[in-house]
């Protein structure tokens, strides 16, 4: 809840200060009859819908889940994100046009020292408010922040740009203002793009941060009857909501009540000091002989030697049916992970006839090789 108020907080200031610059930018622009500032003005109106935006966009993310979400509504951040980018996307592509049409029309501008120093003082404004709103933005993990952050410091760029158009039309009689307004304008493009990319990259769903993870390996390591900590699943809905599974290893002498007991104790504690909420899956350990460990070496060393498969585990085997279970990790660039299963099940087939083999591929989902 302190997250949402400060997002609400500091769109709230972004959206103040930018209706600030555009009458600053407004009266300058008309007077001067700069095309720049005007079009910078109307791209403090576009930050001032962003942070407009942001605040509702964060609104939303907070409700409840219900029967038809029931998993929250915290994507509508990555939504909200989404937007603000195609507001700079068209803030950008507009500045581009009004800058080619001033090159095409040789339109001048005439600027005055108070006008000139309007433009200073906005550089300045934008410039502490785009680094505000970005380290916010960082700080609340915020993607709708961080992006009207970027979008506000790319504009104390364009605003020095017109600066130094201004001084070089005053000193130097000549008009630079659309070729850097095109410069600039590419710029901004290409910010906005990135930031929709990433964006969409986040409704699609990105690797979980290897930090998070882990954390989270070494939380569940440190109970004593875990011998093992594999699959790691997480799914994000939000910036701070992550619904996941995990598989422990535990040794198969442990009974029912004590295997409730540790799960009960894993899941509380990862959700407590991670905020996730995960279910908890079981390996069972074989209480090692030397036939058993033999058929795991060669099994392991089998797996290490194929640069297709990154890692083994799960590996049982029942005495009474004579099967051996495992998983293999493969790589995400293998093309026929099924020609791959039936290449090792044959191999192993040959090694140990009298058994049987039960494989499960997995995928590296997460960082935990």
């Amino acid at each position: 809840m302190e997250r949402n108020k400060k997002i609400i907080q500091t769109s709230l200031i972004a959206i103040l200060a930018n209706f600030l610059l555009v009458g600053i930018k407004g009266i300058i622009g008309l007077i001067s009859g700069s095309i720049a500032i005007l079009m910078d003005a109307v791209n403090n109106l576009s930050d001032a819908l962003s942070s407009v935006i942001t605040i509702i966009g964060t609104k939303i993310a907070v409700k409840s889940p219900d029967e038809k979400h029931p998993y929250g509504y915290g994507r509508i951040e990555y939504i909200t994100s989404i937007t603000i980018a195609v507001i700079i996307l068209l803030a950008g592509i507009s500045s581009f046009m009004e800058s080619f049409r001033s090159i095409r029309e040789g339109t001048e501008a005439t600027y005055s020292t108070i006008s000139l120093l309007a433009i200073v003082i906005a550089v300045a404004i934008k410039l502490v408010l785009g680094r505000f709103v970005k380290i916010r933005g960082q700080k609340y993990n915020s993607e709708s922040l961080i992006a009207s952050g970027t979008d506000a410091l790319f504009d104390s760029v364009i605003s020095a740009s017109t600066l130094v158009a201004a001084l070089v039309s005053i000193v130097f009689h000549i008009s630079i203002e659309g070729y850097l307004g095109i410069i600039i304008a590419i710029v901004v493009v290409k910010a906005g793009v990135e930031i929709l990319m990433n964006s969409i990259g986040s409704i699609v769903g990105n690797r979980v941060d290897s930090e998070l993870t882990t954390k989270l390996r070494e939380s569940i390591q440190n109970y004593a009857e875990v011998k093992g900590v594999y699959d790691l699943i997480l799914h994000q809905y939000g910036p701070e909501k992550f619904i996941g599974s995990v598989h422990i290893e535990v040794d198969d002498e442990l009974r029912a009540k004590e295997i409730h007991k540790l799960t009960r104790l894993i899941t509380t504690d990862i959700y407590t000091n991670y905020g996730i909420v995960i279910t908890v899956g079981i390996y069972a350990s074989n209480t090692e002989t030397n036939e058993f460990v033999q058929i795991k070496n060669y099994i392991t060393q089998l797996t290490a030697d194929n640069p297709k498969i990154l890692q083994i585990h799960g590996f049982y085997v029942e005495s009474e049916t004579k099967t051996i279970s495992f998983d293999i990790v493969i790589n995400f660039s293998v093309e026929d992970a099924s020609l791959l299963k039936d290449q090792l099940l044959k191999k192993l087939e040959i090694k140990y006839p009298g058994y049987r083999f039960y494989l499960v591929l997995d995928m590296n989902y997460s960082n935990l090789i």
